[in-house]
């Protein structure tokens, strides 16, 4: 017999009733009935309740132990009186009659409590998480990520891939974030890279000849801190698949989306074949390329009203005049909405740094007409352009930004999620899944005037490669897509460019030499050279996955030991200074500049 319990916390019920048993866990919390004392004993599993009369000699060890010493207990269980019992616990039925007890570690005065569920700040959180962990909620919730890894593993075996695992020390790539750097004691002066993405390496494995891989692969990124964003390491479900098209990559991921949101959750998906929306209609019906589809509220650009003459909003048409856009949020039958709604709206928009917005109501009285500040300036036959446009109706409201575009798709997608919340017509209770696809392959930089890759420089352009017009590279579009859910970006993915000398155009026009693209891809622009085949993948963060399972805000929620927003392990206190030996040995000298 295991010398430190028969059961778990959670194995105990009635069919146990007279039997003599042992379990170990920590202490709960104590009830203290003057001639009783209740003790709730703990593990991994679940609870048991526990009681102890004052004259058992054990009673002082268990009137002194304070909450969190783990203890050995034995005793013979019994059923609970009737109106004791607790239908919410596995062992609700019974308790532990304490004949024995021996204190197998005791606890200090805890920084933070483990019974209840209270709010404490992050910088506690962190600095003692092995005490945050065993938190119900918080156990669960790592619990939850163990067996949502296991399940990804099962099916995607099931899928026909196999799993393979790529080096974690490897070269400095340009791909998109800083990279976290380690000294080569061999070759001083010398650094790895740790991978921001197994993103070489996995096309690399379908040069090998391998058809179909994946890797529940960890990466690393300088980056600073998100609420859906480790500032150090994360891990995703990386997968890479020779012999497809784009529509091979979504059927699969598709599938197992459908099948692990299904297997964690009660909630609905809302299409179980995802929709598929071009980033520029993403952008132009939601203001970022994250829409929440559970919001039914959609951008609609009515620039164009402004020019006729019976508007007389003559602040928005000098702006139209000289260049800005005018863009639109219609709300459905806001007409008994109180003004302090729309008055919020527009100071909250302030707050973020826009001008405002603009709002009015569709009023039908003997004419049409606009019923709030800014209503007055439109005339009937403007006023019924916009309800075409905007597909409104009588007793809708409309909110109005204008300025220029990047300004009024940052203002309008944030109050798309802010209306909706506040009109609480986003349903909680769905999944809703997207593909954003046709990405431009490059973008404009306005800090550097330079063109640059907008998304994955490693894509394959769309189109006939003999045909594309590289004069325009703006107009180019590229095999790459992205899974959204519910407004979480859970990964970004592209079919391959695996042509060597196309990669060289591509490259050349966002400003690399081919001598620069050798020396830093080499191994992959050397492999496309023995023959590769047409290949594609994608990337989901497991991170995120767990974290809209378990509904939380916070990445750090469903993160074992996660580091704070200034990528600092407040346990383990790293990153930390390191001995000048060891600095010697790197062939390191530091060169800290003072404050």
């Amino acid at each position: 017999m295991n010398k430190y319990r028969t059961h778990n916390c959670s194995e105990l019920s009635e069919k146990e009733i007279d039997k003599k048993v042992y379990l170990s866990g920590w202490l709960h919390r104590k009830r203290d009935h003057g001639n009783l004392l209740f003790i709730d004993l703990r593990d991994h599993y679940g609870m048991t309740q526990c009681v102890i009369e004052n004259d058992n000699n054990f009673f002082p060890i268990l009137e002194k132990s304070k909450p969190e010493s783990v203890l050995k207990i034995g005793g013979k269980v019994v059923k609970r009186s009737v109106g004791t019992e607790n239908l919410d616990l596995k062992t609700g039925k019974i308790e532990i009659a304490i004949e024995t007890v021996e204190v197998l570690s005791n606890a200090k005065e805890l920084p933070m409590p483990v019974f209840g569920e209270q709010d404490y700040p992050e910088e506690i959180r962190l600095k003692y998480r092995f005490i945050d962990l065993r938190r119900e909620e918080m156990h669960n919730n790592i619990i939850l990520r163990s067996k949502v890894i296991s399940f990804i593993r099962a099916e995607m075996l099931k899928l026909g891939f196999l799993e393979y695992q790529t080096p974690i020390l490897t070269s400095s790539s340009p791909e998109g974030a800083r990279d976290f750097l380690v000294p080569s004691r061999l070759n001083p002066g010398k650094f790895y890279a740790l991978p921001q993405a197994p993103q070489q390496f996995k096309q690399l494995i379908m040069v090998s000849g391998f058809d179909k891989y994946f890797q529940i692969a960890p990466c690393f990124r300088d980056e600073d801190a998100r609420a859906d964003r480790s500032p150090g390491e994360f891990y995703q479900l990386d997968l890479e698949m020779s012999f497809v098209e784009q529509e091979d990559v979504f059927n699969v991921v598709e599938k197992l989306m459908v099948s692990l949101f299904k297997n964690f959750s009660s909630k609905k998906i809302l299409n179980e074949k995802f929709p598929r929306i071009s980033f520029m209609d993403s952008m132009k019906k939601y203001g970022t390329d994250k829409p929440d589809l559970r919001n039914p509220l959609i951008i609609h650009d009515i620039t164009k009203i402004f020019f006729r003459d019976d508007v007389k909003f003559e602040i928005f048409k000098q702006l139209v005049e000289s260049g800005s856009i005018v863009r639109a949020i219609v709300t459905k039958n806001t007409k008994d909405m109180p003004r302090s709604f729309f008055d919020n709206i527009d100071k909250w928009a302030k707050e973020q740094g826009a001008s405002g917005l603009a709002y009015f109501t569709f009023e039908q009285d003997k004419i049409l007409k606009g019923k709030g500040p800014v209503g007055k300036f439109f005339g009937e036959n403007s006023l019924k352009e916009i309800m075409k446009i905007c597909n409104a109706e009588i007793g809708d409201s409309i909110f109005l930004a204008c300025g220029k575009e990047n300004e009024i798709l940052k203002i309008l997608s944030s109050a798309r999620d802010k209306i909706g919340k506040d009109l609480k017509i986003i349903d909680k209770d769905k999944f809703a899944f997207c593909w954003i696809v046709d990405y431009p392959m490059y973008e404009f930089d306005e800090k550097t005037k330079k063109i640059i890759f907008s998304h994955n420089p490693f894509s394959m352009p769309q189109g006939d490669i003999k045909k594309i017009n590289f004069e325009k590279p703006l107009e180019i579009k590229a095999y790459q897509y992205d899974i959204v859910c519910n407004g979480v970006e859970l990964s970004s993915g592209a079919i391959r460019n695996y042509i060597p000398d196309l990669m060289y155009k591509l490259f050349s026009i966002a400003g690399y030499s081919e001598k620069e693209v050798n020396e830093k891809f080499s191994g992959m622009i050397n492999a496309f050279s023995y023959g590769a085949p047409p290949h594609g993948g994608i990337a989901p963060g497991i991170d995120r996955i767990v974290m809209l399972l378990a509904e939380k805000e916070n990445i750090r929620e469903v993160t074992l030991f996660p580091m704070n927003q200034n990528a600092q392990d407040l346990m383990m206190q790293a990153p930390s200074e390191v001995d000048e030996t060891q600095l010697k040995e790197l062939s390191i000298k530091k060169d800290l500049k003072k404050n």
